[in-house]
C-alpha cells in the first residue's frame, strides 16, 4: 500500500512539473499562475502546495542530486575525487539529456533569465554541491565532509554551472554533455585533480 501511495505521489509530482513547464513555454513564467498549473495537471491548487512550496520550487527542485550522490559513492574510492565526480556525472548525463533535453533547456533558461529564480539559483547549486560532498565522504562519519571533498564538490558544481550557462547562451545548439566534458577538462587541466 505504501509503495502504491509513493507511486501516486511521484505521478502527481511529475504531472505538476510537466504542466508547469508546458505552461511556462507557452505563456511565460511570470504569466503562469499556480492555479493554472494545478488545473492543467488535474489537481487543486492546494495539492500543488503539498508538492512544491512555491512556483519557483517547480523549477528549482530536481531529482538528480540523490542519484549523483549514489553514483559518486559507487565509484572506486582510490580514484581521485575529481575523477569520481566526473565519471559519475558523465555516466548519468547522456541518458538524461537524450530523454529530457527540451525540459532541461527550458529549466536552465528559466533559472538564468527569470529574476525570481536567478535570485534563488544558489539553493539549487547548494543541493548539487552537498550531494557531491556526501558522495565523496564516508557515510559513516558523523563529522562534516573533509575540506578536500568540499573544495572538489564546489569546483565541480561551478564547472557544471558554467557548462549549462554556455549551453543556454548558445540556445541549446551545442551538445550539453560535450560542454560538461569540456568543463571537467578545464578543471582537471587547471591542476585541481587532487582529492
Amino acid at each position: 500500500m505504501a509503495h502504491w501511495r509513493e507511486q501516486k505521489r511521484e505521478r502527481t509530482r511529475n504531472a505538476l512539473r510537466e504542466a508547469a513547464f508546458r505552461l511556462f513555454a507557452e505563456h511565460g513564467y511570470e504569466d503562469t499562475t499556480v492555479a493554472r498549473i494545478a488545473a492543467e495537471a488535474g489537481v487543486s491548487h492546494m495539492t500543488f502546495f503539498r508538492y512544491f512550496p512555491t512556483k519557483e520550487d517547480v523549477v528549482l527542485q530536481d531529482d538528480y542530486d540523490p542519484l549523483l550522490e549514489e553514483l559518486i559513492r559507487a565509484q572506486p574510492p582510490d580514484k581521485p575525487a575529481l575523477r569520481r565526480v566526473r565519471d559519475a556525472v558523465m555516466s548519468a548525463v547522456p541518458a538524461v539529456y537524450a530523454r529530457e533535453r527540451e525540459a532541461l533547456l527550458l529549466r536552465s533558461r528559466l533559472l538564468l533569465t527569470t529574476p525570481a529564480l536567478r535570485s534563488r539559483m544558489g539553493e539549487s547549486m547548494d543541493g548539487s554541491r552537498s550531494a557531491f560532498e556526501r558522495g565523496l565522504s564516508d557515510p559513516e562519519a558523523a563529522a562534516a565532509p573533509p575540506m578536500a571533498a568540499r573544495v572538489v564538490a564546489s569546483a565541480c558544481t561551478a564547472a557544471l554551472t558554467t557548462a549549462i550557462t554556455v549551453w543556454v547562451e548558445q540556445d541549446g545548439e551545442t551538445d550539453l554533455p560535450a560542454l560538461m566534458d569540456q568543463a571537467f577538462d578545464a578543471l582537471e587541466n587547471s591542476g585541481a585533480r587532487n582529492g
